[in-house]
């Protein structure tokens, strides 16, 4: 039975992989979770120097998921080179680097710096807000989602995955520009903008007004979206957004994508990626699917 999934040369033991920000760089999740079972680790968001985030509450519970305005706070580059990459690589396990900024300089200034570096791909998150541009996400212009991509790629010495944000009228769009820039896969979704007010206190539950909502209320959203994109583009897929249990990570597969990305199931059940390869292992089995390639795009 083969679950290896190819992503731009880059060979993955099966296609389940962690979501950035949900997943720390590893470590912590490691007493629950076997590495060595994970097809791939995406990394939390890493700048050029260190990011402190929004102020807090930047969490709050939503029906069927959550939001969260934490700011992409990291330790920056130097802290990640130096901790987070010699931990990852003691594991039988691809590294995905996830690369955040607020200018293009800033984005090139970390897959320079990761260039030496032992890690496999760097997924680069366009949904952070350009400063130059008056804060519109890179990811919500054509445009400029070809001009980052160009301009990484020019630089990265790893594949790279550029991370699309759904906040946008057509998908189909931006996963063209970024196809067109020389991006080698696509990551797809990112969160939905969302916002939650606390009566009682009549109050905004974040301190950012906004935030990203995630979890299973956004997967039908999530599904459509990859479904488009895989017709739209010849570009590999990593299909998230809601994904919690092995049957949501086939639908993924089933709509188009190549590989799989766990988020804020994470939070709620530290196993989530463990009982995700399990299903998908099992489902094969008793359908007796030899290859997973079998199930990739099938509707």
């Amino acid at each position: 039975m083969n679950t290896k999934v190819n992503l731009a040369g880059i060979t993955l033991n099966n296609p389940v992989m962690t979501a950035s920000g949900t997943f720390g760089s590893g470590e912590e999740y490691s007493e629950f979770v076997d590495l060595n079972r994970l097809g791939a680790v995406v990394t939390k968001g890493v700048a050029s120097i260190p990011w402190e985030g929004n102020p807090t509450p930047r969490v709050a519970e939503t029906e069927s998921g959550m939001l969260n305005a934490i700011g992409l706070q990291n330790p920056g580059i130097d802290v990640f080179c130096k901790r987070d990459i010699p931990f990852l690589r003691k594991y039988d396990t691809k590294i995905i680097v996830n690369v955040c900024g607020k200018t293009t300089e800033d984005y090139i200034e970390v897959v320079e710096r990761l260039a030496g570096e032992d890690v496999d791909m760097l997924e680069i998150n366009i949904s952070c807000p350009n400063v130059k541009e008056g804060g519109i996400a890179f990811g919500q212009d054509p445009k400029a989602v070809e001009a980052i991509t160009k301009e990484v790629k020019k630089r990265a010495r790893q594949p790279i995955i550029m991370k699309l944000s759904p906040n946008v009228t057509d998908i189909t769009e931006m996963a063209k520009a970024a196809e067109a820039g020389g991006a080698d896969v696509l990551s797809l979704i990112n969160t939905l903008t969302g916002m939650k007010i606390d009566i009682h206190k009549r109050a905004f539950a974040l301190a950012n007004k906004t935030g990203g909502l995630s979890g299973p209320a956004i997967k039908p959203v999530a599904v459509r979206m990859v479904y488009q994109t895989a017709r739209a583009v010849k570009l590999p897929i990593i299909g998230m957004g809601g994904i919690a249990t092995w049957e949501d990570a086939v639908e993924f597969l089933m709509a188009g994508a190549t590989a799989v990305s766990i988020g804020t199931a994470n939070f709620y059940n530290p196993h989530a990626t463990i009982d995700v390869v399990n299903g998908i292992e099992k489902f094969m089995k008793l359908n007796q699917i030899k290859d997973i390639h079998e199930l990739i795009g099938v509707v």
